[in-house]
């Protein structure tokens, strides 16, 4: 092979382990998982790597031992037991180097410096191996545990769930920017991929109960209550894809009429949510009991909710929003407003319109679908929402008669 050859393969691989690096610094759930592993073992080295035939380099890192390894290096492949991981696909799990008749003279615990050690493989959903959820610390450690290692090979497998799910919303993303003749079939797709979604973050739930159950320490606690909340969230975006797709394929959004009595208690608990997520911010609400109102209370709930998200994402965060209600002439009215500038016409103009974010900084907030599901949720129930604007703040405001929503879908 050529140097020219050789150069090129080169870059080729280093690209593609950018963007394994990037796809693992995507997943918000990362943080998270780091911390769990090194509550539960004990370890203050954590990390995610990617390994390869020929490198080890670190995806995503927690070092409470100043062991000096970061996002994107890279170590001596044959130095680490990893390979050994690789090779086998088989976990590496040592409590003790020191008593360990396989490693207690194994260079790499030498080189390191380390007395316990933990390594899990991690496959990617078509079975390839993509390297590995390892950890180590200089003292040692109850680590072959049963509980500890299903712990570890949870989180490997939540990894690599949340890889794929990451790598298919991209797809989807450039699915959804092609000509108008692919629409069904990425709409289809979008369908497929909530409907599949919707297990494993099942499954992480289940998990996170069960582990709350086991009473564990406040700060494991901690860490059990923040996957809850993170996964009730990537749980809410497909619940919003799905909508999306209903909608636009034909069926519009589901919603089961009944007559609501306490609609305000139903909004009072989705406020309290929403000021537990973002304790820093003020949300005032005037919630006027509501007698018999037609409605389907869960996306009342959920309406309000994304108009909620909505104006503490973009409202003025040293000023309040505020939450209002009334039934005036038969006509009930939900109303939130927040503070700051106007609201360009251009921009009101697209508010409402799928996958549109009016700002690049928010771009992390989620998929751009909070207010068109409003407004879907808004039409199913024979309502309407509007915007009104002013230098002074912006308000939506969703009015609908008492006796509508007889259309029922």
């Amino acid at each position: 092979m050529t140097d020219c050859a050789y150069l090129l393969l080169d870059w080729i691989m280093s690209n593609a382990v950018s963007k394994d690096i990037s796809l693992i610094q995507r997943i918000d759930a990362v943080p998270t998982i780091l911390e769990t592993v090194a509550a539960t073992t004990g370890l203050r080295f954590v990390c995610i790597a990617r390994v390869t035939g020929d490198s080890w380099t670190s995806c995503a890192v927690l070092d409470r031992l100043g062991f000096g390894l970061k996002v994107g290096d890279e170590l001596d492949v044959t130095t680490t037991l990893c390979e050994e991981v690789r090779d086998t696909s088989r976990a590496v799990i040592i409590d003790c180097v020191s008593d360990d008749p396989v490693y207690r003279d194994h260079h790499t615990p030498r080189i390191y410096g380390f007395e316990s050690y933990i390594s899990i493989p991690i496959f990617l959903q078509n079975g390839e191996y993509f390297g590995t959820l390892c950890g180590l610390d200089p003292l040692p450690a109850k680590l072959s545990l049963p509980s500890i290692t299903a712990s570890m090979t949870l989180f490997a497998q939540l990894i690599s769930l949340q890889m794929q799910a990451d790598s298919q919303l991209a797809d989807t993303r450039g699915l959804l920017a092609d000509a108008r003749e692919t629409a069904e079939l990425r709409e289809q797709f979008i369908a497929v991929l909530g409907h599949d979604l919707r297990t494993p973050l099942g499954a992480i739930l289940a998990a996170v109960e069960v582990g709350r159950l086991r009473r564990p320490d406040e700060k494991t606690l901690a860490l059990f209550d923040h996957i809850g909340r993170s996964t009730r969230r990537i749980a809410a975006l497909v619940d919003d894809v799905v909508d999306f797709t209903r909608g636009r394929m034909g069926g519009g959004i589901v919603i089961a009429l009944r007559e609501e009595h306490k609609l305000h208690l139903v909004f009072e608990q989705v406020i309290a949510e929403l000021r537990d997520i973002h304790p820093e911010r003020e949300i005032r609400a005037r919630l006027e009991p509501i007698g018999g109102l037609l409605c389907d209370p869960g996306r009342m709930a959920q309406m309000l909710s994304n108009l909620l998200k909505n104006a503490l994402i973009h409202g003025d965060p040293a000023q309040p929003v505020e939450v209002s209600t009334v039934m005036d002439d038969g006509v009930f009215q939900l109303t939130v407003t927040n503070r700051g500038p106007r609201i360009p016409d251009e921009v009101r103009r697209q508010l409402f319109k799928p996958f549109w974010r009016g700002s690049l900084e928010v771009a992390r907030e989620g998929l751009g679908l909070g207010l068109f599901i409003v407004s879907e949720i808004a039409r199913s129930h024979q309502g309407s929402i509007d915007v009104h604007t002013s230098d002074q703040g912006t308000s939506f405001i969703y009015r609908a008669h008492a006796s509508n929503s007889t259309g029922q879908r």
